[in-house]
């Protein structure tokens, strides 16, 4: 399978990564790091996370402080939609 990461985790990531960056650098390369590690997992086992809670999708915890939110399209590719806290509303209420 190929692994895609949609706009919205990629600004996810940028995001973690400047928070991170701030308080303790070397943290923040190692998250990102992480994030890109656990996500390739999915090319070769697509089911490995648990289902999420959004119909279609997904979720690998890769921390206990961050989850993966993913799906699989037309069952050749892994797409990473976003890159979450464990604390944040998933689904949003809007959503």
């Amino acid at each position: 399978m190929r692994l895609f990461w949609t706009s919205e985790a990629l600004e996810d990531r940028d995001t973690i990564y400047d928070y991170l960056e701030a308080r303790n650098p070397l943290a923040a390369l190692d998250f990102d790091e992480l994030f890109s590690e656990q996500a390739r997992l999915l090319e070769d086992h697509p089911a490995l996370g648990r289902i999420g809670k959004k119909q279609g999708t997904r979720e690998l915890i890769v921390h206990s402080s961050y989850y993966l939110v993913y799906d699989v399209v037309e069952n050749d590719s892994v797409r990473v939609l976003r890159v979450l806290h464990a604390k944040r509303q998933w689904p949003s209420v809007d959503a």
